[in-house]
């Protein structure tokens, strides 16, 4: 009997796991919520009769429980923190080992329910139909339906969607399986690969799609179908060939691209079948993709092979960006592509940990999440502190042996999930075989527990610079007051190193003045730009050279967009300058803002203390 692993759950998954479940779920959009009924297949893990199961749930409106198809007695408990209100329910005769029994709950989320968003016609593109997502990552899907919330449980599923809307679910659709339900129609998908409940995804609106790759279609409003289909269908399947190529061929059948309205609070979500992804990476220049190399590389990090609970989030992430960054370099063809895209991870680390503090319990690779929610630990730590691990592994041993490495990691971890110390023990039994016997002495020196634990920053390596070095020199003249910049600067460089540059000159210890800020955006085009990246970094250098004409546009931005990683730095840094108009900005846009997102800006602008004195 395995030990619960994640402090982030309530259920007694020790005793009970989840093997399958179906969602029969009607997306209701006059009441905003989904309403149905969702069947728990459940196996009991223990030789003593297990008399109970205990689920985990949050803000979920349960109207009755059914054990195999008897009416059951049942308990929503008092709510527990940020882990929410756990589900008893009683199993008078108990059940032996590998016994299976059927929960069938009737259920409806609520106005609280922290995993969806609803938007109106009017918050969308052709403003002619609603639109709902869902975000289940971290500890978000309780709020949906009661379920073991935690990574270290892994489940198939098969969903039956009723809506008025086109449905997308993070299951292959089921071929000619669409049912027409008075003025709805239910949707059918099937998720064979086993997967953990963070994982569950939905959304459903006014949704069009086309192909982009040999297995892959990207779906999006009809408005922005045409651009996004051109923005991806260039490298969808040189990604494809360069990930299988590394790990081992792709298992999940379609991997298909969800292109979400602005409001969506990430780059991206690995929800398996379908990333949902931000349409933030649609900027008309192809610059901004790699974010779909970091999601697809999630079919096999984190989907496939999952961290068991929250403290161990590295490593999904960590992984992803190493094999995100492998793959830019095999279609690029170029191995400084890798050091390219890690020197600016480099940069948003140092950025996270100083936001935090050097010796901040959340700048560790190993977080506790005893008492805490994992939202609030959220941040590039575990991606980029994680990747600069795994690469320190890669150099250790050679990049040959490595390679030999990766896809015995994956294969022996395929479909489950595992905590820091299971790999550490993969790792050294891989390299303990007599073939790697040279590489014993440098095994010994790995700091296993400081790579853990430690807090601030990794070793940082020695970078290839040749694709950043320009940005540095660039950089350098704007140092001189006199400086007098040309177009023809950045013109030939990709939207990338354009990135560093901005990123260099947002570093510097003596800010531009406004005069040089409002030239550099308007000779490189940057106040101008579709691309958001872009926009957003030039807009940081813009309010830290206290240029008040840019704080307008800057909370204009604000409206417009909802991925955090742009609104929260923007927002952190508007406050500093111009709290007033910072907050104004907040509260007009508070209902466009996906919960996840309101809540952690909340934080930011220290409102939520105000809102609690």
């Amino acid at each position: 009997m395995a030990p619960v692993r994640d402090p982030n759950t309530l259920s007694n998954y020790d005793q009970w796991r989840t093997r399958h479940i179906t969602a029969n779920l009607k997306v209701d959009f006059t009441d905003k919520c989904l309403r149905g009924s969702v069947v728990l297949e459940l196996e009991s893990q223990t030789d003593k009769a297990s008399s109970e199961i205990i689920l985990d749930s949050s803000y979920v409106s349960v109207s009755s429980i059914k054990l195999n198809s008897t009416p059951s007695q049942w308990e929503v408990k008092a709510r527990t923190g940020p882990n929410g209100s756990p589900v008893h329910v009683s199993v008078p005769n108990g059940a032996g080992k590998g016994e299976v029994v059927k929960l069938e709950i009737e259920l409806a989320t609520t106005e609280k329910c922290t995993a969806l968003q609803w938007l109106t016609p009017a918050q969308t593109s052709n403003k002619k139909a609603p639109f709902m997502f869902s975000q289940c990552q971290a500890i978000h899907a309780r709020s949906i339906f009661p379920c073991q919330d935690t990574p270290d449980v892994k489940s198939t599923y098969d969903f039956h969607i009723r809506s008025p809307y086109v449905v997308v679910a993070s299951g292959v659709p089921v071929p000619d399986a669409t049912e027409a339900a008075g003025e709805d129609k239910v949707y059918k998908f099937e998720q064979k690969v086993p997967i953990p409940a963070y994982l569950f995804a939905l959304a459903s609106g006014d949704i069009a799609s086309a192909r982009i790759g040999r297995c892959s279609s990207v779906a999006t409003g009809p408005n922005e179908l045409k651009a996004s289909q051109w923005e991806l269908q260039d490298d969808m399947d040189k990604f494809l060939d360069a990930a299988e190529k590394i790990v081992f061929p792709y298992q999940w059948g379609e991997y298909n691209v969800l292109v979400l309205p602005p409001s969506f609070p990430y780059g991206g979500m690995e929800n398996p079948i379908f990333t949902f992804a931000t349409p933030t990476i649609i900027s008309g220049d192809r610059q901004n993709i790699d974010v779909i190399a970091h999601e697809l590389a999630h079919s096999w990090s984190g989907n496939l092979v999952t961290s068991c609970s929250w403290e161990h989030f590295w490593l999904n992430e960590g992984w992803t960006v190493y094999l995100e960054r492998r793959i830019l370099a095999a279609v690029h063809k170029n191995d400084a592509y890798f050091d390219f895209s890690a020197i600016i991870g480099w940069k948003h680390l140092e950025e996270a940990i100083e936001e935090f503090g050097a010796d901040h319990e959340y700048t560790k690779l190993c977080i506790s999440h005893k008492g805490i929610d994992p939202d609030d630990a959220f941040s590039t730590v575990p991606y980029e502190k994680g990747f600069h691990f795994v690469y320190s592994l890669d150099r250790l041993v050679g990049r040959e042996n490595f390679d030999k490495f990766i896809p015995h990691y994956f294969g022996k971890w395929k479909n489950k999930s595992l905590d820091s110390y299971d790999f550490k023990d993969t790792f050294l039994e891989f390299f303990g075989a007599p073939e790697y016997a040279g590489l014993k002495d440098k095994l010994a020196e790995i700091d296993w527990e400081g790579r853990f634990f430690n807090t601030g920053l990794p070793p940082k390596p020695e970078f290839d610079t040749s694709l950043v070095d320009v940005c540095f020199q660039l950089a350098n003249k704007w140092k001189q007051k006199d400086f007098s910049p040309s177009q023809s600067d950045t013109s030939s460089w990709t939207g990338n190193q354009v990135l560093v540059f901005l990123n260099v000159v947002q570093g510097f210890e003596e800010p531009l003045t406004v005069e040089q800020s409002q030239t550099m955006g308007k000779v490189y085009g940057l106040a101008d730009s579709q691309n958001v990246e872009l926009k957003s970094a030039y807009y940081q250098i813009a309010m830290k050279a206290k240029d008040t004409d840019s704080y307008p546009r800057v909370a204009e931005l604000l409206g417009d967009v909802g991925r955090m990683k742009f609104v929260r730095t923007l927002f952190r840094t508007l406050n500093k300058v111009d709290r007033e108009l910072a907050v104004k900005t907040f509260e007009k846009n508070r209902d466009f803002y996906h919960p996840i997102c309101r809540m952690m800006v909340e934080k930011d602008l220290g409102l939520a203390e105000e809102k609690s004195a």
